[in-house]
């Protein structure tokens, strides 16, 4: 039996625990630390609600943040997680940062993700403006892309529209890679003075709910994400808000599966990152900066789509969860090549019975992976037609010069899939009628590039899930795609907590 005084000590310590959970009990809870918490945090401070707010983090502050590439010339698939997906700001710091508006004229938002299904049309736009001129305080380019050339871009339009492609133009504001790194340590330090509590390099290890209400939070070292048996800190709030982004759909997933937290039938978006010189793509870059392209092509009729286009840009490699490397693109304001770069993206939807796209996905992923021995694949759009693999000796004669230099030529068309091969290949056919040059054989095909989202979470016209208390924003959870719309969607959640 145990002594009085370890009884006592035992009991003290309890207490001391007890007292600690109490002492940190929030208003609101925060997993995440992209545009949404940010612009949600922001939104709070000037609202003066005196809530008390923690975000939280499995990355660094941005500030730490940087790529190893740059030097080493290899990705060595930073530890415990990638410092271009994770971090402050998300993914976003290390994109080229663009921030995609809407056309006055627009009766409906075409692109961003679908958080006008929730509040509206006008209110999307009217966050947009109100976004966008929060983005522009803490020091965004007032340069608006796309606004100058309406003829010119009309033309290109009737086009496309021949070739069964929509082209979507919408007014553009570009950060740049290194621009936006500037910008959002800004509004990290604005967020710090204002007294909203921060905590990097840590994971978010569970929720904890009681009777279908949130209650808070079970967190751990970031440096312990392997380990199981690692204690868990409870911290507490009222209101949790999800803010994942893309880089944690699978751990939502995860969640939403222990907790049953409803959600409905998501997609993933899978391709290749294209490379192809800035001449071919002169008119698009001129007039519009990023020209969005939607096809549905014979003989799937998936939709099809151009993304994240990158004049005079950079090839990048970055790295998900299990080491899972994918390709994207970056653009500076002032370091440029010669080439121009942009996602081709297939949609899929999967019926019943199958429901795990993000498992799909990764298995994509991975066997590509395993095909490049853990890093990207490159190969030829001619070798592709040939029917062949790219071999290093032929890639250092070829016509374009890849900018990403740690990527591995090979054959994509092992791993990748009839269909959406398929797909990619009808659809750079029928772009080359558009924009001549853009089915030229040495053209580059990058693999793989896929954008990851959680199964919808389905949520409310107030953001709340099933769970009482529990919020869903931002890109992770499937409300929202891109810098723009997700900072929108932030604003949006904390005027509405802003209210409880």
């Amino acid at each position: 039996m145990a002594s009085n005084s370890v009884l006592n000590k035992a009991c003290s310590k309890s207490m001391k625990g007890k007292y600690k959970n109490m002492k940190e009990k929030y208003d609101i809870i925060v997993v995440g630390m992209g545009p949404s918490s940010i612009f949600m945090a922001y939104e709070l401070i000037k609202l003066n609600k005196n809530k008390k707010v923690l975000l939280i983090e499995q990355g660094k502050k941005v500030e730490d943040r940087y790529c190893p590439i740059y030097k080493t010339g290899n990705c060595i698939k930073c530890k415990p997680f990638c410092n271009i997906t994770s971090g402050f700001s998300g993914a976003g710091a290390f994109s080229d940062g663009k921030l995609s508006l809407y056309n006055k004229e627009d009766d409906d938002i075409y692109i961003g993700g679908i958080l006008h299904e929730y509040v509206g049309v006008p209110k999307t736009k009217e966050l947009i403006d109100y976004t966008d001129k929060i983005y522009l305080s803490f020091g965004a380019d007032t340069k608006l892309e796309g606004t100058e050339h309406k003829q010119k871009i009309k033309k290109i339009y009737d086009k496309a529209k021949k070739e069964g492609i929509t082209l979507i133009n919408i007014p553009i504001r570009h950060l740049g890679t290194e621009k936006a790194h500037e910008l959002y340590k800004r509004l990290e330090d604005y967020l710090q003075e204002h007294n909203i509590e921060m905590r990097y390099q840590t994971i978010v290890d569970d929720l904890i709910i009681e009777k279908n209400e949130i209650k808070g939070v079970k967190v751990k070292p970031a440096s312990q994400v392997l380990n199981e048996e690692a204690e868990l800190e409870e911290i507490y709030a009222d209101n949790v808000v999800l803010a994942v982004g893309r880089k944690g759909a699978n751990w939502l997933v995860k969640m939403c599966d222990r907790h049953q937290i409803k959600t409905k039938a998501g997609i993933v978006d899978i391709g290749v990152r294209y490379e192809l010189p800035d001449e071919i793509m002169k008119d698009i870059n001129t007039y519009m900066y990023e020209g969005k392209f939607i096809g549905n092509p014979a003989p799937f009729k998936d939709k099809v789509r151009t993304f994240c286009q990158n004049p005079s840009g950079f090839v990048a490699s970055e790295v998900y969860d299990n080491n899972l490397s994918l390709v994207n693109g970056h653009s500076y304001k002032e370091k440029k090549s010669t080439n121009t770069n942009l996602a081709i993206l297939v949609s899929h939807h999967f019926t019943y019975p199958f429901n795990k796209p993000i498992d799909y996905g990764r298995n994509v992923a991975k066997n590509l992976n395993e095909l490049g021995a853990g890093n990207i694949l490159v190969q030829r759009l001619g070798d592709i037609y040939r029917g062949k693999r790219t071999w290093e000796q032929e890639l250092s004669k070829n016509s374009v010069e890849p900018t990403l230099k740690s990527a591995v030529p090979g054959d994509i068309t092992y791993a990748i899939g009839y269909r959406t091969m398929t797909d990619i290949l009808n659809f750079i056919r029928s772009m080359d009628k558009v924009v001549e040059g853009f089915a030229d054989p040495d053209n580059l095909l990058y693999a793989p590039e896929i954008k990851f989202y959680s199964n919808q979470v389905v949520i409310d016209n107030n953001f709340e899930s099933s769970v009482k208390g529990l919020y869903s924003i931002g890109d992770g959870g499937g409300m929202t795609r891109g810098l723009m719309m997700a900072s929108a969607s932030g604003v949006q959640m904390a005027r509405i907590l802003g209210e409880k």
